[in-house]
């Protein structure tokens, strides 16, 4: 099992927890993830955080920036598993995170958010973590 946490954030891998190997929270709230959950959550954080990278140069001072990306579960063969929807807030030098999970049928939703401080240290550990089978992340947060 591997704990990776600091203030205002959470992620928790262990492997052996299936269906649920990854727990992640923010400030009073927590939940479990699925592999699947976890790898699209990864892609998710990347993608936005790359693109902040990216734009955070050409932004004024008092500018601020909204993204928002919308990913289904899983590869699409394991049926219906729902869909990540994860939003990134803020200006050229501090963000932070909203996630919304929307279950497939007979699944549970999550909604959680992060501050500006905990979200660059929760988007660090998530890059960190290697991506490995299709149901889940190898640990090294």
């Amino acid at each position: 099992m591997e704990i990776c946490e600091g203030d205002g954030w959470l992620l928790v891998m262990d492997p052996g927890r299936a269906p649920f190997p990854a727990l992640i929270g923010g400030a009073g709230w927590a939940s479990e993830l699925s592999g699947a959950e976890l790898v699209t959550l990864q892609r998710a954080a990347r993608s936005l955080t790359t693109q902040h990278q990216a734009m955070a140069g050409t932004l004024m001072a008092e500018e601020a920036v909204d993204m928002e990306l919308e990913l289904p579960i899983g590869d699409g063969r394991a049926g219906d598993l729902g869909s990540l929807w994860l939003g990134l807030s803020g200006d050229r030098h501090h963000w932070s995170l909203q996630l919304v999970l929307t279950p497939g049928p007979g699944s549970r939703a999550i909604e959680g958010t992060w501050s500006a401080a905990a979200s660059t240290a929760f988007a660090a550990a998530l890059e960190r973590l290697r991506p490995a089978e299709p149901e889940g992340v190898d640990q090294d947060c």
